[in-house]
């Protein structure tokens, strides 16, 4: 209640919303309003559930010491209507909220404040969960994980085990057990990778030989080396410019020995199955091209250390490759490096070294610190020459060989046959270190490479290779036939994507359920030594480096804790010493797989009962790949998160542990919100909130200020905090506001003072249905006018529309068109019959004000579970139409005439209307032109 001074006794005010929000917060919580049953468990009723239900899920958030602001919630609104409403459709619906806990952030914090990451993770998980439950929302809670529960981490350490303990068959493309590989072996149905009897070797190699199969293996591979932070990073985590993303430290191109995942194994499923998901075409667009799967050939180039293979999509262009480039982290750079430079060498060719060995070491170090996006864009072509020829396969020509750091050793097989004519970055090349440029392709190469198709020049050899005159695709084929033909090339699939470098050097994740014997051979634990837990460390920072010493090695904190490191224990052949891992999972490895232990939570024997997971989970139809029903998030997490998600389920899928095919049936990408931020004359951001407007120029503390408008959040200083919002409005309002404020997948701007609009609305719906002076009920039982119930109806058929496709903003627009028809229509009483299915309709936005009001209407039940109003057909179609009546071509009146009209009836109405009569008396009517519903026409003369 109000007091005098805020208006009338029992007016809708921000004290009052506050009061009622609280009251039905702690109703749902007492009466496990939200609480959905599973078929087994736990959490079964043991009653029968119902067959239509929805599994609407939220991206995990990662809980910020920062807290909310009010841009965070407006995917967890937008979910939680289409929740809301569903359930009144009579669904029985998971929805829950998570966190993805573990990371960088809190372990800085833990090292700038001695305070344990746990610590400030559960308080800043409780600030934010307190945050969203004054939201209003409708989660299920005892569904909710950390990642950071052992708990939970548990499942996360026995999930990797699987997928270590498996290899993919490329002939069943499916991850099997190791076991059914190692009986393969053992019988000889298969061989080892280099073709050896797996029978015949040492235990030793056979651990060695297993692991070249296995989905998770340890691999040296090259790396971005963080001195300043002092850890691995993955390329995402990398600037364009090659620095780290937090800090800003240089980062240096390193080979390292690594926790490796073989995503690769899995691309072509990967990318096929995109087809079988409703995703955004961009999303499907960024994984397919994240993938990139391309058809072509491998190529050998004969060299004194030995073939140099080579991929190209383009074996056709073979004639033209003027020479060969290896990336500076090639395995064969050294054996290829000559003693000596050739004494006709040019200048350009030698980085200004006396010596191949030199220049090469000299270029390595100058490329060590550039991520592969800025070796891929730069346009200034550097490069060294290694003092060696290779041969070309279809011609016999000798080509210098090259490092050069525009080749990546992440796609193909790091290295390239160069064909300065028809490539772009070739051509700068070439032109850089003043090499031939001889086409293939019949076009002009005077100024830049011809990169059109065109018949083919230049190309043909004395051993039965022609392409001359033929276009790309028939050169192809043909060039491929050729090179198998003659034992010197292959074709082949090939793609972008690498496999998932997944470790990191820090103390804030998952350990690794592994132990290595006194033989450096790594084993994976037992399920009953789960979870391996995070040692008490004193010293949370990793050994950090001079953030330029690329020279340095990680060395992870966990390494510190040696009583955890040493561990004597029986792997099934007697106590023995083994040492941990002391790396730990990247932030990755929990969000791949979170939203199957939301299923099931409360199961300390599996991560996920199948029976559960095929209730909420499960492919509906043959073509139906199963997963969540809806998902939302933004679409930044398009190719990481939920490619790593997808590989991960697809491996349980293999292993018969889901039934679903796909993590995320359906995808949607919410928009943000934005505001402006301001700039002080250093370029430096200030407090948004304490800027203040003269005259059209913006001030803080006396000086002026630039204005830009960007992305809400703490690095630009213009958040604004929910609590705040839902102090001075009630959290109902601040639900309106966001879904009214435009398209969910669009981003939209956020202005405080446009937010009393939506507090209004909801003070126009309460008087509606409370006198604000009494506190009495004004709904009594009377029937609807014929007015009344054409625009409930359509008022019903519309939000149903829309909130079933998410536009909540245009649900919004059609409430307020119909309350304030009924303020209009009725000063006084209002009929029941058309307030009842307006607090129904109102209820997922404003849960609780519909709360309250349908309380206030006399029911005993919350409205969570009412069924959702019903529409007439009939009701939606208009008995009249309006009709323009115009004299020789021109409007003069119109007529109201039945939908049905004939042409005759149409006539008599309008010759019969005052201003029409008048027109035309006296006069010669020539011809009436009737169209039914559309116009009449009347000519005279």
């Amino acid at each position: 209640m109000t007091t005098a001074s805020e208006g009338p006794a029992f007016r809708y005010t921000a004290g009052l919303a506050n009061d009622i929000e609280k009251k039905w917060q702690s109703y749902w919580v007492d009466n496990g309003t939200f609480n959905a049953p599973n078929p087994v468990g736990s959490l079964s009723t043991g009653a029968p559930l119902p067959e239509d239900k929805l599994n609407v899920q939220d991206m995990f958030p990662y809980p910020s010491g920062a807290g909310l602001h009010v841009g965070h919630p407006l995917g967890y609104i937008a979910t939680d209507v289409f929740a809301r409403y569903n359930r009144m459709l009579g669904k029985n619906v998971l929805h829950t909220l998570g966190y993805d806990a573990f990371g960088l952030p809190a372990e800085q914090y833990a090292i700038q404040t001695g305070t344990h990451p746990r610590t400030t993770t559960e308080a800043n998980i409780a600030n934010m969960t307190r945050q969203l439950n004054a939201l209003g929302l409708g989660h299920d809670r005892r569904r909710s994980v950390a990642t950071t529960d052992p708990k939970f981490y548990k499942w996360t350490q026995w999930i990797f085990l699987q997928i270590y303990n498996s290899w993919f068959d490329e002939d069943e493309q499916r991850a099997r057990p190791i076991e059914d590989l190692v009986r393969d072996l053992m019988t000889g149905a298969r061989t080892t990778k280099d073709g050896r009897n797996f029978r015949d070797l040492s235990t030793a190699e056979k651990h060695a030989a297993l692991d070249e199969f296995r989905l998770v293996y340890l691999a040296d591979s090259v790396v971005n080396w963080c001195p300043g932070l002092g850890t691995v990073l993955a390329n995402e985590e990398v600037t364009t410019d090659g620095r780290s993303e937090r800090g800003n430290y240089p980062v240096f191109r390193k080979r390292l020995r690594q926790w490796m995942m073989r995503i690769t194994a899995y691309s072509d499923r990967l990318l096929d199955d995109l087809d079988l998901l409703d995703w955004p075409e961009k999303v499907k667009s960024m994984q397919r091209n994240w993938i990139g799967r391309s058809r072509g050939a491998q190529v050998a180039f004969t060299s004194e250390a030995g073939p140099i293979e080579v991929f190209t999509t383009r074996p056709d262009t073979l004639f033209g490759a003027r020479y060969v480039v290896l990336a500076p982290e090639h395995e064969l750079v050294d054996a290829l490096t000559a003693p000596a430079y050739p004494a006709d060498t040019d200048e350009r060719w030698t980085y200004g070294r006396s010596t191949p060995a030199e220049a090469v070491a000299a270029y390595r170090r100058s490329v060590s610190a550039k991520s592969d996006v800025e070796r891929q864009e730069n346009k200034d072509k550097t490069g060294v020459f290694l003092g060696t020829y290779a041969t070309n396969p279809v011609n016999g020509d000798e080509v210098p060989i090259f490092v050069a750091d525009y080749v990546l050793m992440g796609y193909g097989t790091g290295a390239i046959m160069a064909v300065p004519a028809h490539d772009e970055r070739d051509y700068e090349f070439a032109t850089v270190f003043g090499l031939p440029i001889v086409p293939v392709l019949d076009g002009d190469v005077s100024e830049a490479a011809f990169t059109d198709d065109a018949p083919h020049i230049n190309s043909a050899n004395t051993e039965g290779l022609d392409l001359n005159g033929l276009y790309s695709a028939e050169a192809i084929d043909r060039s491929i036939d050729w090179l198998v033909e003659k034992h010197k090339g292959e074709e082949r699939i090939q793609y972008k994507l690498r496999d998932w470098l997944f470790a990191r050097q820090r103390y804030w994740g998952e350990p690794f359920p592994i132990v290595y014997d006194e033989n450096g051979q790594a084993h994976g634990l037992p399920e009953d030594m789960l979870p391996v837990e995070l040692p008490e460390v004193a010293d949370y920072n990793p050994v950090s480096f001079d953030p330029e010493d690329a020279d340095s090695q990680p060395s992870p904190p966990l390494a510190k804790a040696t009583d955890w490191v040493t561990v004597t224990l029986d792997l099934g052949d007697g106590e023995k010493t083994y040492t941990r891992d002391t790396n730990v999972m990247p932030q990755w490895a929990g969000s791949s797989w979170y939203q199957l232990r939301y299923i099931d939570p409360e199961n300390s024997e599996e991560f996920c009962n199948i029976d559960n997971e095929r209730y909420w989970a499960g492919p509906r139809s043959e073509n139906d790949p199963g997963g969540v029903d809806l998902y939302v998030g933004g679409v930044e997490h398009a190719v990481l998160h939920l490619l790593y998600s997808r590989f991960w389920h697809k491996v349980l899928y293999d292993l018969g542990f889901v039934s679903s095919k796909e993590p995320y049936r359906r995808l949607y990408n919410q928009g943000y919100i934005q505001a402006y931020a301001y700039t002080d004359a250093r370029g430096v951001y200030v407090p948004a909130a304490e800027v203040e407007e003269k005259d059209g120029h913006f001030f803080h503390n006396g000086q002026e200020v630039n204005r830009e408008y960007g992305k809400m959040g703490k690095s630009l200083k213009n958040a604004v905090a929910p609590d705040d919002i839902t102090r001075d409005y009630g959290a109902d309002t601040l639900r309106v506001y966001e879904m009214s404020m435009g398209p969910l997948d669009t981003s939209r701007p956020w202005a405080t003072k446009d937010v009393v609009g939506s507090h209004r609305f909801l003070q126009r719906l309460w008087r509606l249905v409370v006198n604000e002076e009494t506190g009495e009920l004004r709904a009594e039982d009377r029937a609807l006018t014929d007015e009344d119930a054409k625009q409930l109806h359509r008022t019903i058929a519309g939000v149903r529309e829309d909130y079933e496709h998410l536009r909540d903003n245009t649900v919004v627009a059609k409430l307020i068109e119909y309350v304030n028809y009924l303020t209009k229509t009725y000063s006084g009483a209002v009929p029941r019959a058309a307030v009842e299915p307006l607090v129904q309709m109102v209820s997922p936005l404003a849960p609780h004000i519909a709360e309250e009001l349908w309380s206030r209407l006399g029911h005993q039940d919350t409205v969570t579970f009412e069924p959702f109003p019903t529409f007439e057909e009939a009701l939606l179609i208009d008995d009249t139409v309006e009709v323009p009546v115009q004299i020789n071509g021109k409007v003069k009146a119109r007529i109201d005439v039945a939908v049905d009209a004939s042409k005759e009836d149409t006539e008599a109405v309008a010759r019969a209307d005052a201003r029409i009569a008048s027109l035309t008396e006296g006069r010669n009517v020539v011809k009436v032109v009737v169209v039914p519903g559309r116009m009449v026409n009347i000519v005279v003369k």
